[in-house]
């Protein structure tokens, strides 16, 4: 993402896990918030952790005063494995987790698209008493993914013109829960063009510190 970012193998469950860490610049009397660990779109589709929309999930969470993970699901980039169709996938990120996650800090899960399919799934898969702080679901794959139920304060952001998961199908995956869905208006799958607008929905919704 910039000069800064640190990238490591982890051990996975599958093999090595590629991984990108992205820290804040901490003003003096001030702390890290916790850890943001963020999902990225189908890795058959061609998503890597490098994904605008990740990026840009990654620069919110880091202004916020996160430190950002992101990391590449088995087989894709210099992580280890093949594709598993979703359930190793949530192993993979389990395993970020474990490994990266500032310890007795919270934890916050995000993705997009599929990404924000195995984050849910994943929030319901941590140890006890190790639960995620919050989920920020973009675009999450409802149409094509098993996406688990979430917690009512989780952010789901959604695209009205959106090609590849139809908003239809998001908002009938959140109704049953009374879930807000933020729709920006006019706006696809990817966010083209809109990604500053993304990044500050993210910034405004998510709990002062």
């Amino acid at each position: 993402m910039n000069a800064q970012t640190e990238r490591l193998l982890i051990a996975g469950p599958a093999g090595a896990l590629e991984c990108a860490i992205d820290r804040p610049t901490l003003a003096e009397g001030q702390v890290l918030r916790g850890t943001a660990l963020i999902c990225h779109p189908n890795p058959t589709q061609g998503g890597t952790l490098d994904n605008k929309v990740v990026q840009t999930l990654a620069r919110a969470f880091v202004q916020l005063g996160y430190k950002a993970l992101r990391f590449n699901f088995r087989g894709i980039g210099r992580s280890e494995g093949g594709w598993d169709e979703g359930r190793g996938e949530i192993d993979d990120a389990l395993a970020v987790a474990a490994a990266l996650r500032e310890p007795g800090l919270p934890l916050t899960l995000a993705g997009f698209s599929f990404g924000g399919y195995v984050a849910s799934q994943a929030a319901r898969r941590l140890p006890e008493g190790e639960g995620a702080e919050r989920l920020a679901l973009i675009g999450p794959a409802t149409s094509r993914f098993d996406t688990a139920p979430v917690p009512a304060d989780t952010l789901v952001v959604h695209g009205e013109v959106d090609d590849v998961v139809p908003l239809a199908s998001v908002l009938d995956w959140a109704r049953p829960q009374a879930l807000p869905v933020v729709v920006v208006p006019g706006v696809g799958h990817f966010f083209h063009g809109q990604l500053p607008l993304l990044k500050n929905i993210v910034l405004r919704h998510w709990h002062p510190a």
